[in-house]
């Protein structure tokens, strides 16, 4: 078995994780980045719209600031964020736009002069100043006061990936692809690596690193119906949920991203609304403007898509052989700016859908999107419960998004956390001497290769694996969508603990040999039932409703009783429920709870009485 040492080891090769690394080699350590695909298939590339960071340099955009973006996160997260980490978020943001413009990220740039531009429909004409041409532009987004979000046309994630990949080259930073980490190395209070799996043979291999950090992506694929990549599949949070001490924070925090295309729930990007696309109903007629008057489309994503679902369950939805869906209408922007700053879109619409969006309406819907929740940390990014173990981007709770995250902001958290995070790693580095215990890696992989072995052999059962997997995605689908209620989370609850019997009872079809995609679903789907457990009971537990977690029988925002944090521990192997512990609200609160401005939310203030 082979055995490979690094001073800092990555599970994951997306933007967040590969900009820790180039942080930490720029320090002078060794880093290695392990990832189910190449780096630049990581699901970072997907990411269309844009980063947003307040640089102001737009017409549109003056007056903006670090304090301003700042409320606006605030605002957005239904104030259940972290104001601390928001706070180095929106201070940061600008520095690492420009760091990634001096790497050679290729930012749309600002074009002086007169131009037009798009909002609801409508034609309006700007003019951008001289002096500004040639700086970063940025585009309008959801939920923000100016516009900040920087893009490079509708292919923003792709192109920083690529870029900040070739500095990983540059930096010396090794990616080991086509492997996927399976057991976290640890003896009950420090991280030193992973049992990893060869995805090409098949084979088991050890990293020992002296700190470790979760930069896999989101869970989305726990869901049935989601934009995530097959990818993103929580199998790096299965391992930490696999200590029992190592806690989820705010697993209830689950976005449902408003314009998923119908029938495959790829993302078309919110850059369509924030350039002026409208959304339509069954009489293509718009209807935001009527729910949200000032914001419209460009309300929060939880606001828009909760006004979608419900203006479908009213009777204004358009039949399919999908389900029910409303349209996305960018035809008044034109040829130009479609294959332009959408090409993407105009891309996915005529390659997945055959429709052309330059005449036609795009099919959209609600649709799993992005995990507020994930592996807590504190704010240097440092996980609870194990030392030496780190976590970064959407795998992370370092709870810059509270209860919602605004469009174009997860983006810039990849590259703005994973700086200020892998800065911390190498300060940690300095001051750490590594103890590798072989008698107890010896014993994790031993029981790692008996796990594989009764898989194989069906000692445990013969439940089809698929099929299990399937019954998780829809009682979650059911119970644990875009509208909650006590009666779905109780049914959602009850039927996941059945569907975690049966996961524990896997039998493989296949050999389990080599390439084994049976294999390696697997190996993760007692951990995934785990999560989707958590997301479902942390929903029936939080009796409230607060950004992307809405509870139609409890419709208030109660800052009262749930300014809190949740954190869910599976304690014990054989536990059927996780442990749910809550955490006090941040200290630092710069902007005290009030209301966001949109999705007229009734709020139970924190200085109300009990009844």
């Amino acid at each position: 078995m082979q055995t490979i040492y690094t001073d800092f080891l990555v599970v994951g090769a997306g933007l967040a994780g590969e900009r820790a690394a180039v942080e930490t080699a720029e320090a002078g350590f060794s880093a290695i980045c392990l990832s189910l695909v190449p780096a630049r298939r990581s699901h970072s590339s997907a990411a269309q719209g844009g980063m947003q960071a307040s640089l102001g340099n737009s017409v549109m955009g003056e007056g903006d600031g670090p304090d301003v973006h700042f409320a606006d996160t605030v605002k957005g997260s239904d104030w259940g964020c972290d104001q601390e980490v928001a706070r180095l978020f929106a201070d940061t943001a600008p520095i690492e736009m420009r760091r990634l413009a001096h790497w050679g990220v290729p930012w749309n740039r600002v074009v002086p002069g007169k131009s037009i531009y798009y909002k609801g429909g409508k034609q309006f004409e700007k003019v951008e100043a001289e002096e500004k041409e040639g700086l970063i532009m940025a585009r309008s987004f959801g939920g923000t006061a100016k516009w900040r979000t920087c893009y490079t046309s509708d292919g923003t994630g792709h192109a920083v990936m690529c870029t900040m990949d070739n500095r990983c080259a540059e930096k010396g930073v090794e990616v080991h692809d086509k492997t996927e980490a399976i057991a976290l190395l640890q003896d009950g209070e420090t991280c030193f690596g992973v049992v990893a799996r060869c995805l090409r043979t098949g084979e088991l291999r050890v990293y020992l690193s002296k700190a470790t950090m979760i930069a896999a992506g989101g869970f989305g694929r726990i869901y049935p119906n989601t934009t995530n990549a097959v990818i993103c599949d929580g199998g790096a949070h299965t391992m930490c949920v696999a200590t029992g001490l190592v806690p989820m924070g705010n697993m209830e925090a689950v976005q449902f991203h408003p314009t998923g295309i119908v029938p495959t729930d790829i993302l078309v990007t919110e850059g369509c609304r924030g350039d002026g696309g409208t959304l339509l109903d069954v009489d293509e007629k718009r209807f935001m403007n009527i729910y949200e008057p000032e914001k419209a489309e460009l309300a929060s994503r939880d606001v828009v898509s909760r006004w979608m679902t419900h203006h479908m369950r009213e009777g204004h939805g358009v039949k399919s052989p999908y389900g029910e869906h409303l349209w996305l209408d960018i035809r008044h922007l034109g040829k130009e700016h479609i294959t332009g700053k959408l090409r993407e879109v105009y891309e996915i619409c005529t390659s997945f859908l055959g429709v052309d969006p330059i005449h036609q309406l795009i099919p959209v819907r609600p649709t799993q999107h992005y995990s507020m929740g994930g592996v807590r940390t504190n704010k240097d990014g440092a996980a609870y419960g194990l030392k030496g173990l780190f976590a970064a981007g959407e795998a992370a709770c370092w709870d810059m998004h509270g209860f919602n995250r605004l469009g174009g902001n997860s983006l810039a958290e990849t590259v703005v956390a994973g700086g200020i995070i892998g800065r911390k790693i190498a300060e940690y580095l300095e001051g750490s001497e590594a103890e590798f215990k072989t008698g107890l890696i010896n014993d994790e992989v031993k029981k790692q290769r008996s796990r594989i072995d009764a898989l194989i052999e069906g000692r445990d059962g013969s439940e089809n694996v698929y099929k299990v997997r399937s019954a998780m995605q829809d009682a979650l689908h059911k119970g644990a969508n875009i509208f909650r209620t006590q009666e779905g989370l109780e049914k959602c609850v009850a039927d996941l603990q059945e569907v975690l019997i049966r996961a524990k009872k896997i039998g493989l079809r296949s050999n389990g040999k080599g390439v084994n995609p049976e294999l390696a679903a697997a190996l993760k789907l007692e951990g995934q039932v785990k999560l989707a457990l958590m997301v479902a009971y942390g929903a029936l537990m939080r009796t409230e409703s607060r950004g992307s977690h809405n509870r139609e029988d409890y419709p208030a925002r109660n800052d009262r009783d749930w300014l809190t944090r949740t954190l869910a521990y599976w304690k014990k192997p054989e536990d059927t429920l996780p442990t749910l512990e809550y955490e006090p609200a941040s200290t630092v609160v710069e902007i005290p709870p009030g209301d966001r401005g949109y999705g007229h939310a009734k709020i139970i203030s924190a200085d109300d009485k009990k009844e």
